[in-house]
């Protein structure tokens, strides 16, 4: 029986990879994924055979991995971050059911660009958080609107993945205007740009502020709680332990 692992590698950087997921890679038959994250592997596994393709042909890639997988062959499917965090472990399990295929499927969990941009920033998501994409690609925008303002009622620290691209250059604003109906506009915003990476960038401001802050698809932005700090340059939520 062929085998296909989901395979999150973490942000990037052979450091944050898990053993795990180490292993499965090197032993792999065959590695696929988005284009972008397979020439990112390639650097620590040169010798591999990889099928990549480009964005926006998420379920082709995995028909691919599937049908390899289904020749007996093991075959590692990457996600950069957690492969079920935003990943492909869901559409991988949705295809293989579509496709009735005899196969042995398991997923390998990464670190995920929430858990990066917290650790680059200091300590931001101590206490009870949410995770809200930006993208309204498979997403209505308001329903997106509506989890951005329940997540602020509920005083729940936010973590915004995929906040801004070409087309969507004022999303996080609006996310802003939401969460400060909400939290004072002095709460601390931290930005981290390529989490993880070379590339790293970060930055903390404010609520208010955000929007001055250049970011991408790369970037992460973790909005603080009401009881939210910063010091010496790091921001940090309390859990609440008595010191």
């Amino acid at each position: 029986m062929g085998k296909l692992y989901v395979v999150g590698f973490g942000p990037g950087g052979y450091a944050h990879m898990t053993a795990k997921a180490i292993e499965v890679m090197e032993r792999a038959d065959l590695i696929t994924g988005y284009t972008t994250y397979v020439e990112m592997l390639k650097e620590f596994f040169p010798d591999k055979t990889y099928l990549a393709t480009p964005m926006m042909q998420e379920v082709k890639r995995c028909r691919m991995a599937v049908e390899e997988a289904m020749k007996e062959q093991t075959v590692a499917m990457v996600s950069s971050g957690d492969s079920g965090i935003y990943g492909m472990a869901g559409i991988v399990y949705q295809v293989a059911e579509e496709m009735q295929a005899d196969i042995s499927i398991e997923t390998v969990p990464g670190v995920t660009a929430a858990s990066a941009a917290a650790s680059v920033l200091g300590a931001p998501l101590m206490h009870d958080f949410a995770v809200i994409s930006l993208s309204d690609l498979m997403t209505p925008l308001e329903l997106i609107w509506k989890r951005v303002a329940c997540a602020g009622e509920s005083d729940l620290v936010v973590c915004l993945y995929n906040p801004k691209s070409k087309k969507r250059t004022t999303y996080v604003e609006r996310a802003a205007e939401i969460l400060m109906q909400y939290r004072s506009p002095e709460t601390p915003v931290g930005v981290v740009r390529h989490a993880g990476r070379r590339e790293e960038k970060s930055c903390i401001t404010t609520l208010a502020e955000v929007q001055e802050v250049p970011m991408d698809m790369f970037s992460i932005v973790i909005v603080g709680n009401s009881q939210s700090y910063v010091s010496q340059g790091r921001l940090i939520t309390p859990r609440g332990y008595r010191i």
